[in-house]
């Protein structure tokens, strides 16, 4: 049973660890949701996604979830028309960034509920095992 029980929380702070790097790419898109480019035509500043994927971990003999990939979204970059802009194009529009505000709030709001379920499981398995040891005594 208590090789279950620790199974569950190296599991379940698995799960924290892979929200925590989605959290932390959330907020690297808020936190560059006004950035473009710094010469004519340039890009903007690409919002990033992540990506997860499950990972056996074989010393637990279970599989986990892990970050696979942080990669940038391709959607289009919409236009704004600024000519005075250094990151205007030569009709006098700037490309901005693909992200989207209240996109990233959802997101960031669903990988905090992820994030509390997993806490809610570690904490009701270490309850669980405190509850085991002070049988065993």
């Amino acid at each position: 049973m208590g090789a279950d029980l620790n199974t569950s929380l190296q599991v379940s702070a698995a799960g924290m660890d892979a929200q925590v790097a989605r959290i932390k790419v959330i907020a690297e898109n808020l936190a560059n949701q006004n950035t473009t480019g710094s010469t004519p035509g340039a890009d903007a500043y690409r919002r990033r996604v992540v990506s997860f994927q499950n990972r056996l971990d074989s010393s637990l003999g279970v599989e986990t979830v892990s970050v696979k990939a942080v990669s940038p979204d391709r959607s289009d970059q919409p236009l704004r028309y600024d000519p005075s802009n250094p990151a205007a194009d030569k009709n006098g529009y700037v490309k901005t960034p693909n992200v989207n505000s209240f996109v990233e709030l959802m997101d960031m709001r669903d990988a905090e509920q992820a994030y509390s379920a997993n806490l809610n499981v570690a904490s009701t398995t270490r309850s669980m095992l405190s509850h085991t040891l002070d049988l065993l005594k």
